[in-house]
């Protein structure tokens, strides 16, 4: 699970919620994924995700998640939101945006 500074709003309430996204392991480990603190040699923006962001070149660009705080590994989705994975999953999405 990554879980980031941003957030969005409950589809439910309306209430602010941490935006919140998660990749298998395969994904996590492909040499495609990176995590990103610097760009062109320089730190990582704001407006590009600082202080880290995630790349996963084999998903849609939901699964990219930025502003990343905090990394957690978790057997189960159950207790994290809507139990889906991700904050796009628990309003519809497909939880694998494979491309």
């Amino acid at each position: 699970m990554f879980h980031c500074a941003d957030t969005m709003e409950n589809a439910e309430d309306g209430s602010p919620v941490r935006y919140y996204e998660s990749v298998d392991l395969v994904d996590a480990v492909h040499p495609q994924t990176i995590l990103a603190y610097e760009m062109n040699g320089q730190p990582l923006k704001v407006e590009h995700g600082a202080p880290l962001r995630l790349r996963v070149e084999r998903q849609l660009g939901y699964k990219m998640a930025k502003y990343v705080m905090r990394i957690e590994a978790v057997a189960s989705f159950d207790e994290i939101g809507g139990g889906k994975g991700g904050y796009w999953e628990d309003n519809g999405y497909a939880w694998y945006a494979g491309i």
